[in-house]
């Protein structure tokens, strides 16, 4: 695609949103009960392509749970409420009862509570005794100070989820910054790294072993990164872009096939068919589970952004409340926006168009909107 001139001195890529295109329906359809939506990453397989996305708002190791059982991955966030508090529950409260004006502070003072490695230990346990897959997230700049107290605990899965995560970080402080290639290639778990949104950052975190990279910033409808640091990537360019880094890398590796999810902007059942048609293997949901009844955040949405202790990129958002975690994935829907049955929903779009999975899927034709 040719650069668009912005002005004598600057010219620019043009990036295309979730809004941006739709999908193109072939010449076949299909019943729904032969559409197949298994999902694989690594040793570990999965009923449905879908992650909870590792916030305090969607992910408790109760809902981790109930994910898991419904065929997909719970991501429980290991530097939130839950390993740093015995009983959250009334902060969780607290923090939806908040005033607007008060929220950012407020949570920034929950949120300086120590992490314990204990309740590290004792959250994810729960998990694990629940017989479903155990995954667990860290920042970049936590995952020296407690990846062994996670892997002893028994994890299947690591996530590093950042706002943005490169395989090389440039540091002039005193530690030494995270070796991604070093780090992963030691480990004896499989890990899910990001995020990114362009082919060069994605095709060297594959480089690093990674089992799966996310695509997006992280924070979706929470997220202020554009208004705060100027920084946004339409999700449809950046997913299409970070495919074809997986392509590259397949050829480059002899055949190693590494996992794109896409994280961010996935608010409808709409949005998450077009992320599988731009290219994606998985999706990793915030807003879309936060709407349930059973979800942690009580009808609101936030990610660690919105308590950055320096600089908050992120805010408390309301959702509406939709039925509970089953509703939300296999309805019946209340609703005729997208927002709820999304298991069905993804089932539809891939009988509608003629596919069977959604690896047949990530090739169908798109049309962008006039």
């Amino acid at each position: 695609m040719s650069d668009i001139e912005i002005g004598r001195s600057k010219r620019g890529r043009r990036g295309f949103s979730f809004d941006d295109v739709a999908v193109v329906p072939t010449r076949r359809t299909r019943d729904t009960e032969l559409v197949n939506l298994n999902w694989q990453i690594d040793a570990y397989r999965f009923d449905v392509p879908f992650i909870g996305a590792p916030t305090d708002s969607v992910m408790s190791p109760a809902t981790a749970i109930a994910l898991g059982r419904a065929g997909g991955l719970g991501v429980l966030n290991l530097e939130g409420v839950w390993t740093r508090y015995e009983d959250p529950e009334p902060l969780l409260a607290e923090i939806a009862q908040l005033p607007a004006d008060q929220a950012t502070s407020r949570m920034r003072e929950i949120y300086a509570e120590p992490i314990k490695g204990e309740l590290i230990t004792a959250r994810l346990a729960e998990i694990r005794e629940a017989g479903v897959t155990v995954a667990g997230s860290l920042s970049p700049a936590e995952v020296l100070r407690h990846y062994e107290t996670v892997l002893a605990a028994g994890t299947d899965l690591m996530v590093i989820r950042g706002s943005t995560v490169s395989a090389e970080h440039v540091s002039t402080e005193g530690s030494a910054p995270l070796n991604l290639k070093q780090f992963i290639y030691e480990l004896d778990v499989p890990v899910i790294v990001g995020g990114v949104v362009t082919y060069t950052a994605a095709l060297h975190l594959m480089r690093t072993g990674a089992a799966g990279v996310l695509v997006g910033f992280g924070g979706g409808a929470a997220s202020t990164s554009r208004a705060v640091l100027g920084i946004h990537a339409p999700m449809a360019t950046a997913i299409s872009d970070v495919a074809a880094a997986r392509r590259d890398y397949l050829d480059e590796s002899g055949g190693r096939y590494v996992q794109v999810i896409a994280d961010g902007s996935l608010g409808t059942s709409g949005d998450i068919v077009k992320a599988f048609a731009m290219g994606s293997d998985a999706v990793m949901l915030g807003t879309a589970l936060a709407r349930a009844t059973d979800a942690p955040g009580r009808g609101w949405h936030w990610g660690p952004e919105a308590h950055n202790q320096k600089l908050p990129r992120g805010n408390r958002v309301k959702v509406d409340q939709l039925g509970d975690l089953d509703v939300v994935l296999n309805g019946p829907s209340p609703v005729a926006d997208g927002s709820a049955n999304l298991i069905g929903a993804l089932r539809t779009a891939l009988a509608t168009t003629g596919y069977r999975e959604v690896k047949e899927f990530q090739r169908i034709d798109v049309v962008l909107k006039s």
